[in-house]
């Protein structure tokens, strides 16, 4: 039996990177998948990659910092998929990755918070009325081990990334009594389209890859291979936990 035979899932940040792996990693259980990005184009490249493969899958644009278009969303998968079961609040902006604190724009604070956190709240306030209704089911949030421990020149995505690791736990523990588990995984070092459009040096990239003791950064099958398991039965049991998928860059 697949983990997820039958279950109609949610995947932010689908178009490329971790997204992308866990949509095709969920589809190949299973799951009817419903791949949201606002990359429309590329959402909608992956979803057709997943059908072509046998899956059940629809793409939708949406930017997670509109509630709007959240509520649309998940209204989206539960036209397509006749419901929700497990949603998995991947997407997010990097950068800038150079910035001391008092050299942020307000612009550039306000826009990483509004995606990195206020985005992934606006997430989980549409998606809980579907999977209540579903009778239950599994949220997963994307981190980093910026969620975990700070670094210079990155304030406003520390601090965006910390307070999603709150919203984890708080989130977690509302909805548990209500049959919904909320947990976080956090990457260190992935290699996507993310980090190679947040770091352009090469010298950069290989101290980042010398920083993770395990001597290199993850693959994105690695982290989704991860948020598979939260999201499944197998982890019926955690609640409200980080797991770091770090190579160890918070044990140094």
């Amino acid at each position: 039996m697949k983990r997820f035979e039958n279950r109609s899932i949610i995947v932010t940040g689908g178009a490329s990177g971790i997204g992308r792996a866990a949509a095709l990693g969920f589809a190949a259980e299973g799951a009817r998948v419903l791949v949201v990005d606002r990359n429309g184009t590329g959402a909608a490249q992956v979803a057709g990659q997943l059908r072509a493969q046998g899956a059940t899958a629809h793409h939708f644009e949406a930017d997670i910092s509109d509630y709007a278009q959240c509520e649309a969303m998940v209204s989206a998968a539960v036209s397509h998929h006749g419901g929700l079961h497990v949603a998995f609040n991947n997407a997010g902006i990097p950068g800038p990755f150079t910035k001391k604190i008092h050299e942020y724009t307000l612009e550039e604070w306000r826009g990483m918070l509004d995606v990195n956190l206020t985005g992934v709240f606006h997430s989980i306030k549409a998606e809980v009325p579907a999977l209540l209704a579903s009778g239950g089911g599994a949220i997963v949030n994307t981190g980093s081990i910026a969620s975990l421990v700070a670094a210079p020149h990155m304030a406003s995505y520390v601090s965006a990334k910390h307070g999603l690791l709150g919203l984890t736990r708080a989130a977690a523990l509302d909805l548990i009594p209500l049959g919904i588990r909320v947990n976080a995984v956090c990457p260190g070092g992935v290699r996507t389209p993310m980090l190679d459009n947040a770091i352009d040096n090469p010298e950069f990239l290989q101290a980042l890859e010398r920083s993770h003791p395990i001597g290199r950064i993850a693959e994105p099958a690695e982290v989704a291979r991860v948020v598979l398991f939260l999201a499944s039965d197998e982890a019926s049991f955690i609640v409200g936990d980080a797991v770091a998928v770090d190579g160890g860059v918070v044990l140094s």
